[in-house]
């Protein structure tokens, strides 16, 4: 089961997150930051799942912007890892030339024609 959503730039400045069960605001910066951190520092060779805590993490680099989904520990990684790349690819099609920005300010965000 997905618990959190989080896209975030190389900087580790969260861009959007969405959680999907309840978190006290003050864990969710904590958690946030020791997810960014853990996931920002790891080199392009290394896996893209990570064990945190009571989740396990996976995440996809697409530019300058970091996709990051925790998980419970029986969900399957290879199927996050591909959901996230189909949602990326849903972006790409829908709006034309997606970017960080667009996705910080997601209500000036227009369908392309």
């Amino acid at each position: 089961m997905i618990k959190f959503l989080l896209m975030v730039n190389k900087q580790g400045q969260t861009r959007l997150s969405k959680y999907y069960e309840d978190i006290d605001m003050v864990k969710r910066a904590s958690l946030e930051v020791d997810v960014i951190k853990g996931c920002l520092s790891r080199r392009k060779d290394e896996c893209s799942f990570v064990e945190y805590k009571d989740y396990k993490l996976v995440y996809r680099q697409y530019a300058a912007l970091f996709i990051v989904v925790g998980v419970s520990d029986t969900e399957n990684e290879l199927a996050v890892y591909e959901l996230v790349h189909n949602f990326v690819e849903v972006l790409d099609k829908y709006f034309s030339r997606v970017s960080e920005l667009d996705v910080s300010f997601t209500k000036q965000v227009k369908p392309s024609k």
